[in-house]
């Protein structure tokens, strides 16, 4: 019989019971209890350890949605701003482009009055030219 350095023993003629374990000496259900609270303990730890992350996702998608309602009413005061000083821009063009008919008109009527200015000189030096002395 070859030993491999073992003792042969009585042991591997032995069944093994159900209950039993040579690993642990505790009672079926005592190991049992301990197995399902070390499963709970690392159920929770697992489910917390999972919920650190869902909690920063939330806070972080909380976070934004506030950005984005923030930009959105930044965004539309921005656009009732600029359509407000594009009024005020074509306003002032307006403005200008009256000032610039007002500027003509005067321009014309100057031009007209030396016309009848000059015209008026002419004819009373005309007059003057003509009348006995």
């Amino acid at each position: 019989m070859v030993t491999n350095g073992w003792e042969p023993s009585a042991s591997p003629l032995r069944k093994p019971s159900l209950h039993s374990s040579p690993f642990s000496p505790l009672p079926p259900e005592k190991r049992r209890r301990e197995a399902i609270t070390a499963a709970t303990c690392l159920t929770e730890a697992l489910v917390d350890h999972l919920n650190v992350g869902v909690a920063q996702a939330y806070m972080n998608q909380r976070k934004l949605d506030h950005e984005v309602k923030t930009l959105q009413v930044q965004a539309a005061q921005f656009a009732k701003q600029t359509g407000q000083w594009i009024g005020m821009v074509e306003n002032f063009n307006q403005a200008l482009k009256e000032i610039g008919d007002v500027e003509n008109w005067a321009r014309s009527i100057e031009l007209d009055m030396r016309t009848i200015a000059t015209a008026l000189e002419y004819v009373y030096k005309g007059q003057l030219q003509s009348a006995p002395s």
